[in-house]
């Protein structure tokens, strides 16, 4: 085995830690990555509910009664924020990831993320009903 290293100096561009903050749209991306922290977090909330209930009402009635402690109220408040702009900002990306063409024609953008808030309406509403 040859462990010679190569006289190649690599450029190493330096990244000053703010660099996110120069730009707006680096500023919305990094922000719109930093919500998913709070919707994973809320998801492992969620799960961790379901396997209490599956352990009995006892154990269900025990998480319940967690997550009416300030910081758990908190913590769905901010949670709740991080969904909604992670949803809102998802929602403004979808048409820009996914080009849809009727023909020739371009789709335009509005009517795609209009038909997603409608579906996000239409769903909720149907789990309300479930739920109710």
């Amino acid at each position: 085995m040859n462990n010679t290293q190569s006289k190649r100096k690599p450029y190493v561009r330096e990244m000053k830690k703010d660099w996110w903050l120069k730009n707006a749209f680096y500023t919305g991306y990094m922000i719109r990555e930093g919500t998913s922290i709070f919707v994973s977090i809320y998801a492992v909330v969620l799960m961790w509910g379901l396997m209490r209930l599956v352990q009995g009402q006892e154990a269900f009635n025990g998480w319940l009664e967690s997550l009416q402690s300030p910081i758990a109220i908190l913590f769905h408040v901010i949670a709740l924020a991080a969904c909604l702009f992670h949803a809102k900002t998802w929602f403004a990306l979808a048409p820009k990831a996914m080009r849809i063409f009727r023909g020739e024609d371009l789709v335009p953008e509005k009517p795609i993320v209009l038909a997603q808030y409608v579906a996000l309406a239409v769903v909720s509403l149907l789990v309300l009903i479930i739920v109710a």
